[in-house]
């Protein structure tokens, strides 16, 4: 709905995906299906870390609350682009597409400071072996969470009220499935200077600062692993680390190229299609990439899938 001049808009409408009406069916199937995996997959790396006592350790803490920003993340756009899909309604309220530009930075920058976090846990696990447990204390693994969400809320919090600052008058139509930032900025009738140097400045140090602290934590432990070359130090550095790089190769690839390789043609439907990658499928991916290359995960299943077994058969036996 276009309002006139007079009056700021009180609701946007998302165009959503850059799909056929006639499609929209089977791409909500699909995408519902993506999403229902992403929730019950973090919820199953969850629950496994919380049952098995074996995986009380600080690399499956941070890997339990990375599973926890990933349904959280995720559920900030899918739940609203299906519904849209399904009622064929394309409107959101101003407050609703405030809040949701609030809460995607908020786990956006989670999910990146975290992968920070899990990659100096690595650092440590390889290169100061010998004293992991002591670096590695319940306190500093509450401090490498609590740090994330103080920085990431901080951040959240002032492009949100920066943008409840602007007003919009002209046009309330998004070329995109949720409430985009950079998206809602060209819509507004107001200066957008301020939000327009927030956006680089902290999305500089959000983005290019955590990724810079990954690729040093990895230099380092390539340097350790090159010092004492051996299969089995390769293989077992694999083990802890391969998990960890392909989450973050899936994660930064996204943005970089997003941002890093702008392209002049269709650029409103590269933007969608790349927003679904790092909103629906790499949520989704993530617990397959770490139950997929860890034994202990795969161990922890058997484990109460064997449990479930006897509990059946002995309920069977009393009957």
């Amino acid at each position: 709905m276009m309002v006139d001049n007079q009056s700021s808009v009180s609701e946007f409408i998302l165009l959503g995906l850059p799909i056929q009406l006639e499609e929209q069916g089977l791409y909500y199937t699909l995408f519902l299906v993506m999403y229902l995996t992403t929730v019950l997959g973090n919820l199953l790396i969850i629950l496994l870390i919380r049952l098995d006592s074996h995986l009380h350790t600080p690399m499956y803490f941070f890997l339990s609350h990375l599973a926890l920003t990933d349904i959280s993340f995720s559920s900030v756009t899918a739940p609203k682009m299906l519904i849209n899909m399904l009622m064929q309604s394309q409107f959101i309220s101003y407050t609703g597409c405030i809040c949701q530009v609030y809460f995607f930075l908020l786990f956006a920058g989670l999910d990146n400071l975290l992968l920070t976090s899990m990659a100096y846990d690595r650092y440590v696990a390889i290169c100061h072996p010998l004293h992991y447990t002591i670096i590695m204390s319940q306190r500093r693994c509450f401090f490498l969470v609590t740090v994330p969400w103080v920085l990431s809320s901080a951040n959240a919090l002032l492009h949100t009220i920066l943008l409840a600052h602007l007003s919009f008058f002209k046009n309330n139509i998004l070329h995109h499935f949720f409430c985009d930032l950079t998206t809602l900025l060209k819509l507004s009738s107001s200066d957008t200077t301020i939000n327009q140097l927030a956006v680089l400045t902290v999305g500089l140090v959000f983005t290019i600062l955590p990724f810079m602290c990954i690729l040093v934590s990895y230099g380092y432990i390539g340097a350790t692993i090159l010092r004492a070359p051996s299969i089995k130090g390769i293989c077992k550095s694999l083990s802890t680390c391969g998990s960890h790089l392909c989450v973050v190769s899936l994660y930064y690839g996204t943005i970089i190229g997003l941002y890093f390789f702008p392209s002049s043609n269709n650029t409103n439907e590269k933007d969608v299609i790349v927003a679904v990658l790092y909103t629906i499928v790499t949520p989704m991916l993530n617990p397959f990439i770490y139950s997929l290359r860890n034994q202990e995960i795969k161990g922890s299943v058997r484990n109460i899938l064997s449990v479930g077994k006897c509990s059946v058969y002995w309920a069977c036996d009393s009957c």
